[in-house]
């Protein structure tokens, strides 16, 4: 039995609880900022959806904040639980904008997209042709494409490992970073040459993307998602990572460091950082993707390209989970920065969406952060496919390989 099949069958066997629970909680109520919201009576199969008890196990093991939105159609369901800083101890709303990570990159592609459609730029035209410093800053070990880079298919180093490592993490949240200066950062790592290069998730490619965004928009990638997306859609709680301080009403995010808790809610190292620098709250992530999914921001025959090949994971700047209620896709991205996880998932016409957030448990750097996003992911992608009436018994679609 293959591992696809063993995950639906699992998936089947949870679909009748939750979507009794999902049934109930759709009815419109939105559980107040407290931690955690209760229902109405203990007895109440609400109190044991899953996305309930996960957020109850974040809260107990330290995590300041969950906030989450699921969309069913008309109906949307809200909750947040926790504290949106733990020093005053204020309640968070659902509306408090968190950082998003890894979703840049889908507002990012988007970008990228409508130069390809105005007939500026060509996704299988060499990086070099509109980023010409590229190869001597990269050192790539043969020729990359936009495209490659929009797939995580051009095998460059990641920034990640310099920015923050343990021993400069300091620096990174406090000092600025130009993505000129990250692509440099990246281009000291070796790039090493490969037979065959497939799916290999870096932030660099996005760091790169952006470049060539702004070298040909001649505006910072902060202002041209705005105009792309932003202003377009009426998002009021997403912006990029700025100079200066957070939003008032940001959920905060820590990590530790020498054992010793660090706000790390606006790093100078997210300025303007095109691979996981944007700021939303959970209805405009939404919003983006439910937009995105019904052709509202991009052309249909973009949106086929983005959402290709058909058995990646991973598409053009989204990411891809098996939807057994329609033996199609949900589409969206994780999101992982220092003292946030974000996920977003949206069906293929864009009627069912969760999108949710967790202010980690403040932690060392990379210690347990994976392992929640990668919770997360599965929390959602079961919940969703217990949005329908019954799951399909054969045919299954299978997305392969993994976003990293």
């Amino acid at each position: 039995m293959s591992v696809a099949w063993i995950r639906a069958s699992s998936f089947r066997l949870t679909a009748e609880i939750v979507a009794v629970v999902l049934t109930a909680a759709l009815g419109g109520c939105s559980p107040g900022p407290q931690p955690p919201a209760q229902p109405p009576s203990s007895s109440d199969p609400v109190s044991r959806t899953m996305l309930e008890e996960f957020s109850k196990r974040m809260l107990d093991d330290g995590a300041p904040a969950v906030l989450i939105q699921l969309r069913v159609g008309a109906d949307d369901w809200s909750a947040a639980y926790g504290v949106r800083n733990l020093d005053s101890g204020s309640r968070t709303e659902i509306t408090d904008p968190v950082h998003i990570g890894g979703i840049t990159k889908s507002m990012v592609a988007v970008s990228v997209l409508k130069l390809a459609e105005e007939g500026v730029l060509q996704l299988d035209a060499p990086v070099s042709t509109y980023l010409p410093e590229f190869d001597q800053v990269m050192h790539p070990p043969g020729p990359v494409t936009v495209r490659q880079l929009l797939q995580h298919r051009s095998g460059m180093p990641s920034v990640d490992g310099p920015l923050y490592d343990p021993a400069t993490v300091q620096q990174a949240l406090t000092t600025r970073v130009s993505l000129a200066d990250l692509l440099a950062m990246a281009g000291r790592i070796t790039w090493q040459a490969k037979l065959a290069q497939g799916f290999e998730y870096s932030n660099s490619n996005y760091i790169a993307l952006a470049l060539i965004v702004e070298r040909l928009r001649g505006r910072p990638i902060g202002e041209v998602i705005r105009t792309d997306i932003i202003e377009p859609l009426g998002l009021t709680g997403t912006l990029m990572t700025a100079a200066g301080l957070p939003p008032s009403d940001m959920v905060h995010g820590y990590i530790t460091l020498d054992r010793k808790r660090l706000d790390v809610t606006y790093p100078a190292a997210q300025i303007d950082n095109s691979a996981g620098g944007m700021v939303s709250s959970m209805a405009d992530v939404n919003a983006f993707y439910r937009a995105l999914l019904q052709d509202r921001l991009l052309k249909a025959d973009t949106i086929t390209q983005m959402q290709s090949p058909l058995y990646a994971r991973y598409g053009l700047g989204v990411v891809r989970w098996n939807d057994l209620c329609t033996n199609d896709f949900y589409y969206g991205h994780p999101g992982d920065v220092p003292g946030y996880g974000t996920i977003a998932m949206t069906s293929a016409d864009g009627t069912r969406q969760l999108a949710m957030a967790v202010a980690y448990p403040p932690q060392p750097l990379q210690s347990g952060a994976t392992r929640i996003l990668r919770e997360m992911e599965a929390i959602a992608e079961d919940t969703l496919n217990a949005t329908c009436p019954a799951a399909p018994s054969e045919g299954v679609k299978v997305a392969a390989g993994s976003p990293g």
